[in-house]
């Protein structure tokens, strides 16, 4: 037990539900990286303890309101989810911590930092499936000398696919570091710090070397502000 408590420790969103897989596969990947989490949702317990790392992770679409757009009838939103994580990442994004956006986390990283959704893309998309599938089934391409380059390799690969909004106009300070084949904006990322957003679901493919490595990657950047912190 006191072996677990000295991990650096992971806050992690998702939605208030009986049965929150995308939690458990994360925990899973970040205690395979020497990191232990804390789940927080809308109604659950508050943070009250400090964290070393910050995991937004994927869910129901962002509710259009966040970027000027009207609802649609065909998304469901989630509005308790939608503020407690952007308080979060109001509190965080300029702090240092290492953070990871996971799909709805990558979006709402780029709503944080002023930025628009494109709110459907799935009729424009013509080169890629629109079927929802955890499963990889489509190839991305990522940015040469970009973090996410340094984490992952090689330069393309597949991942999977559960969305239908994606990043459209860029917020500040952020960069685009991965496309698909219809040019839908796949990674972003923070121009001086380790705030990293990925449309897929790393944490379904633990299989693949690529994902692990991505999740290697935010847990050496967890560890190297942990011992900052430590140094001082």
């Amino acid at each position: 037990m006191m072996k677990n408590a000295t991990k650096p420790l992971i806050a992690v969103t998702g939605p208030r539900k009986r049965l929150p897989i995308g939690w458990w596969a994360i925990r899973f990947n970040l205690w395979l990286v020497g990191l232990r989490g804390i789940y927080l949702y809308p109604g659950g317990p508050e943070l009250n303890q400090p964290i070393s790392g910050l995991v937004i992770s994927g869910g129901d679409d962002i509710h259009p309101e966040h970027y000027g757009e009207g609802a649609r009838e065909t998304s469901r939103y989630d509005p308790a989810r939608d503020k407690l994580e952007m308080t979060l990442l109001e509190q965080y994004l300029d702090s240092g911590l290492p953070i990871l956006g996971i799909c709805r986390g990558a979006q709402l990283l780029n709503i944080v930092a002023n930025g628009s959704l494109h709110a459907d893309i799935r009729p424009d998309r013509q080169k890629t499936p629109n079927a929802y599938t955890a499963l990889p089934v489509k190839e991305i391409t990522v940015a040469p000398e970009s973090q996410l380059s340094h984490c992952v390799s090689p330069s393309r690969f597949s991942v999977n696919s559960l969305h239908n909004q994606a990043v459209k106009r860029l917020g500040d300070n952020l960069i685009i570091t991965a496309r698909d084949a219809d040019g839908f904006v796949q990674a972003i990322e923070h121009k001086h710090r380790f705030v990293v957003g990925v449309q897929w679901h790393p944490e379904y493919l633990p299989y693949l070397p690529a994902q692990r490595e991505l999740f290697r990657c935010f847990a050496r950047a967890v560890k190297r502000l942990s011992k900052g912190n430590k140094a001082n």
